[in-house]
């Protein structure tokens, strides 16, 4: 392990890769048991997987530089952040509900069925998710609007 984690500088990176080495040893015991020095095979192949993934790096970053600088990613959407901070506040039930009724766009049965919840049960949480998320997103909305008109 301490020669690929010289090899590669980072830790995680070479257990990682002793990991795979390991693994690759395991799949094929029968042949490599036999060898005189299995523990020699287990290094190479190591190295090897070091070599690999440090070309693909350099790959990598040859194919970024070519295609130039990134545009940089927007900010969320504040009415996404809105809705995620207001989801994030149900009980875990209803939000499990609401997101596989109105994200996934499951049918109510499905969800019971899903859950292990009996549909009446289903049917109660997702009427009081979306009376609670319909609360919390109007608060939000008044809170912007306030915020807005005293500055």
């Amino acid at each position: 392990m301490h020669h690929v984690y010289a090899l590669c500088g980072d830790l995680a990176e070479a257990q990682d890769v002793v990991q795979e080495a390991y693994a690759r040893a395991w799949q094929r015991w029968s042949t490599v048991g036999s060898y005189e020095d299995p523990e020699g095979w287990v290094r190479t192949v190591a190295w090897r997987l070091t070599a690999n993934r440090w070309r693909g790096l350099r790959r990598w970053f040859a194919a970024r530089s070519r295609l130039g600088r990134e545009a940089p990613a927007p900010g969320p959407n504040p009415d996404r952040v809105a809705l995620l901070d207001a989801l994030r506040r149900l009980p875990e039930a209803q939000r499990v509900v609401v997101v596989l009724y109105h994200l996934h766009d499951l049918p109510v049965a499905e969800i019971a069925r899903s859950t292990g919840m009996p549909v009446g049960t289903v049917k109660s949480h997702l009427s009081r998710a979306r009376a609670t998320l319909a609360a919390l997103l109007s608060d939000e909305e008044k809170e912007k609007t306030d915020v807005g008109t005293h500055s």
